[in-house]
């Protein structure tokens, strides 16, 4: 079988050094290492470019070159004829090779060297195997299979909190993937915000990372899959979520789950329509523990995830009856003092920090209708049509927060809990007594 980039993407993650040749217009040959071969599509590929070099100059004159790539499992070796079209040196392109390019140069200690210039790049002309000795492939997992069963759960969800659930179990079952986190875009579009995790000692719920900070924020901001098969220190999320963070402002931090050594990330956003809506992200303590054909599938769940995340935020704005019938919660306890601060919608129980945003303004609200009307029961619609919370347009954003609060109220607040009575319908119910203030 004649190879194609696409039978050979193996070769292109940078666990072997690829070679590279060029000539000038005398003539005269130059052979060099190369740090990294992207693959675009099955036409294209980007070299990675990080110094004026002669292979540089003689490109720029001869726009045409040699690649040999080696395969890592087989010791294949592939020469690549290729035409040299343009340099990127912003966009999605150059963050993706630039966050990879890291995680190489941290492995190999090069991270002083290794810094890209730009993405330059090629038209594959041709591709020729080299004769030599080969190892069998090894045995790998069935990705079709394996997304195959994901859309099909995924597809019979029909509620944004079992949808989160299934999700992430699909991902472990069937991808033997075991952390990973789904973020949502918040309503203002500069941050991220944790919605369910799995795999961490702590869920994180709640807790925000910028755009175009970490693996998860560059992926946002540049609306594409970014995948690290090596540790890339610059790139660990847990230290870009501290970076410019007021030191009044860690109380209210909720911190990012993650390992203490991750080794292989991938970060795929989540997209309807050309807008974001979150990102994907996955872990794990191995090198090279996701493949291409491992972004391909996260890319095509994201994808499916997108359009079930709008149905079931779309349902649930519309109620579906009454609620059932509900019997008064037992009131017992100390009074617990329960906080807001207007500034932000944060809500403090006692003196330990909850929430804040909007989740932290729907929770106010409710307890004050509690605490003056004697409400327990709710729903989506109301909230929806509140002008005092300021919510978007779109419809699963609210019930994205709700599940948030809800998560973080049995994490961190026993007597206070959020229950699902019917589509569009929730109530509040409190075991202990509570005692609002308004905090300046």
């Amino acid at each position: 079988m004649t190879p194609t980039l696409d039978t050979i993407r193996n070769c292109l993650d940078g666990a072997i050094p690829a070679t590279i040749a060029t000539c000038a217009p005398d003539g005269i040959p130059n052979v060099a290492y190369l740090s990294h071969v992207h693959y675009i599509d099955n036409q294209h590929v980007a070299l990675s470019f990080q110094f004026f070099s002669k292979t540089r100059e003689n490109v720029l004159a001869n726009p045409y070159a040699a690649v040999q790539v080696v395969d890592p499992d087989t010791a294949a070796h592939y020469r690549l004829a290729l035409h040299y079209l343009r340099t990127e040196a912003e966009g999605p392109l150059f963050e993706n090779m630039k966050a990879k390019l890291a995680g190489i140069a941290s492995h190999t200690g090069m991270s002083k060297v290794f810094k890209l210039r730009g993405s330059d790049v090629y038209a594959v002309l041709a591709i020729e195997k080299v004769p030599g000795v080969t190892l069998p492939p090894p045995l790998r997992r069935n990705h079709l299979a394996a997304l195959r069963a994901a859309s099909q759960r995924i597809a019979r969800c029909a509620d944004l909190s079992s949808l989160l659930d299934e999700t992430l179990l699909t991902l472990e079952q069937q991808f033997d993937i075991h952390h990973m986190m789904l973020l949502f875009l918040n309503e203002s579009g500069d941050r991220l915000y944790t919605v369910a995790s799995r795999g961490y000692e702590h869920s994180g719920v709640g807790s925000e990372i910028r755009l175009g900070e970490g693996i998860i924020g560059v992926a946002a901001r540049e609306r594409t899959p970014i995948r690290i098969t090596h540790m890339a220190n610059e790139y660990l999320y847990s230290q870009a979520a501290r970076h410019g963070v007021a030191p009044c402002d860690l109380e209210k931090e909720i911190p990012l789950p993650g390992i203490p050594q991750s080794r292989s990330q991938l970060a795929v956003p989540v997209q309807l329509h050309g807008q974001l809506r979150g990102v994907l992200y996955v872990e794990s303590p191995q090198d090279q523990r996701f493949s291409y054909e491992d972004e391909d599938a996260l890319v095509t769940i994201a994808d499916h995830l997108a359009l079930t995340i709008q149905f079931c935020g779309q349902a649930a704005e519309n109620d579906g009856g009454g609620p059932a019938a509900a019997q008064a919660d037992a009131v017992s306890g100390k009074t617990a003092i329960i906080r807001h601060y207007a500034a932000d919608d944060s809500v403090f129980i006692g003196g330990d920090y909850l929430i804040k945003g909007v989740a932290g303004a729907i929770l106010w609200k409710l307890l004050h209708e509690h605490t003056q009307q004697g409400r327990t029961e709710f729903t989506n619609r109301e909230l929806r049509l509140d002008p005092t919370l300021h919510l978007p347009d779109i419809g699963e954003n609210l019930e994205a927060r709700l599940i948030l609060l809800q998560k973080r109220l049995v994490e961190r607040c026993p007597f206070l809990r959020l229950e699902k009575t019917g589509r569009g319908r929730f109530r509040l119910r409190i075991t202990q007594p509570v005692q609002l203030a308004e905090a300046t």
